[in-house]
């Protein structure tokens, strides 16, 4: 039965409504929920109605910057992912965002692919799943950590039972790595399933 896939909404903050709406185009066609707002001061308001994934925030606005920007944001929202645009990059600033908890610095004008890696990297970190497949590894992962929780098991003593690393184990449940067939009978055999047991509803 195949998931829907969950809406992710994007709020894009930038004085300059061409770039606003360029911007729109872009990420509706690759089926997000976008709103633009050109007026920096109208974002708390908006951020207070609505639930947004992700804020795409323009550095250099007049009355407002960025940063302090997303500072009122992190007030409001402290787990909102926030990407900072800038034509005018320098350490102050990026490190200034880095301490906010934005989660890239991306230089205008950017390379659409480049920006579509770093939207990847946002959702996955956040564990949203935008294909199918990342739907599935989400599952697989999900179904792996609470079965080894019910079994009061560790991640180091799934080790041992599989021969696989804590790490790819942990990646595996954060959906953060697709797990082998193999890796999969390993991990089912460990828990005492059956291998489609790991795949939940899915």
């Amino acid at each position: 039965m195949p998931i829907e896939l969950p809406t992710v909404r994007i709020l894009i903050v930038d004085d300059d409504k061409a770039i606003c709406d360029y911007m729109q185009t872009l990420l509706e066609r690759d089926r997000f929920e976008v709103k633009t707002i050109n007026d920096p001061f109208l974002v708390e308001d908006e951020l207070r109605q609505g639930h947004y994934h992700l804020i795409i925030l323009d550095l250099m606005m007049p009355n407002m910057d960025g940063i302090e920007l997303l500072g009122r944001i992190r007030k409001i929202d402290k787990d909102v992912a926030v990407v900072i645009f800038t034509g005018y990059p320098n350490l102050e600033t990026a490190v200034a965002s880095m301490k906010l908890d934005a989660v890239d610095y991306v230089k205008k004008p950017f390379n659409v692919d480049e920006f579509r890696e770093v939207l990847d990297r946002v959702m996955r970190k956040k564990g949203l799943s935008r294909t199918p497949e990342e739907q599935l590894h989400k599952v697989i992962g999900e179904s792996i950590r609470s079965l080894r929780k019910e079994k009061e098991l560790t991640l180091k003593q799934m080790s041992r039972r599989t021969g696989l690393s804590v790490s790819l184990l942990s990646q595996i449940e954060r959906a953060e790595s697709s797990a082998s067939l193999s890796s999969l009978y390993k991990i089912a055999a460990a828990l005492d399933v059956r291998v489609q047991d790991l795949f939940g509803d899915y």
